[in-house]
């Protein structure tokens, strides 16, 4: 019999299908954020691998190169040449703050790291610090940030990140680093870019110790200089604020590396001496 002008059949039928529909739409659901998951753990593999490449790379790499290099920052601007030794870089400024620097101040600069150990020693002490600091926050790129494929192409992947909120930043920089957020861009496993912004104010001893301002922005360039070895060719940090992060690292500062030629890694002072001042 009939029942409402449907048969009890009807209806069943009706209740099976719109269960059939919420466990599908169910099914959906958890298959929709298990893939989200997969894409994100993959992602997080991709920025594991581009990290682990190139501290490979940093391991490994021996060496040295002649380079040009246009260093700007607020009262200490310099136009240089640079070559490498494993003993220290020898530099030649040929401009300071703007002005050039005479032939034969150049020189005397020259021979006279050439001579001084003890500064030698200073200038390998203070870039193994910055080194293991640079490597240090390329290390909490897989767990201090959120990422997220934001483009690619044949040539390139850019990943989207943001700050995690579960991140415990251990160190000042990272406390810094981890305020940030922007694009990664890689090419195969090489980092090419990274850039970002500060998103809030980062604040040291309740901003008695200093003080970094929301909005501050940076950008680093990576490029294969030659012979596969990729190498910092540009960096641009434009942080407002009062506290000294890095000890040799300005909050505000264009740096630009160009010309790049190798040398036998075997290379001496006095040999690289010779180099920069025949440029």
């Amino acid at each position: 019999m009939p029942v409402d002008g449907h048969s009890a059949s009807d209806k069943l039928m009706k209740h099976a299908v719109r269960q059939h529909g919420l466990v599908a739409l169910t099914a959906l659901a958890i298959l929709v954020a298990l893939g989200g998951e997969a894409r994100a753990q993959d992602v997080q593999s991709l920025v594991k691998r581009a990290v682990q490449v190139q501290l490979n790379a940093d391991d490994t790499d021996h060496s040295c190169w002649v380079f040009h290099e246009v260093d700007r920052k607020p009262n200490d601007s310099v136009v240089q040449w640079v070559a490498q030794t494993h003993s220290g870089a020898v530099i030649r400024v040929t401009e300071k703050n703007g002005h050039p620097v005479s032939t034969a101040d150049q020189r005397k600069q020259v021979e006279s790291f050439v001579k001084d150990a003890s500064a030698q020693a200073q200038q390998r002490q203070d870039q193994s610090r910055d080194d293991q600091r640079a490597r240090s926050m390329l290390e909490l790129l897989p767990v201090a940030f959120d990422w997220k494929i934001s483009s690619r192409n044949r040539r390139t992947t850019t990943l989207a990140f943001s700050p995690k909120a579960s991140f415990n930043p251990p160190t000042r920089e990272a406390r810094v680093f981890s305020a940030m957020q922007g694009f990664l861009t890689l090419r195969g496993d090489r980092i090419v870019e990274f850039k970002g912004h500060l998103v809030h104010d980062v604040d040291f001893g309740a901003g008695l110790l200093g003080k970094l301002n929301q909005g501050g922005t940076f950008r680093i360039e990576r490029r294969d200089v030659g012979n596969g070895i990729w190498d910092i060719t540009e960096s641009h940090i434009h942080i407002e604020g009062h506290a000294l992060i890095f000890k040799s690292i300005s909050e505000q500062e264009d740096d630009v590396k160009t010309s790049f030629t190798r040398e036998p890694d075997s290379v001496t002072l006095q040999q690289a001496a010779s180099r920069v001042l025949s440029k």
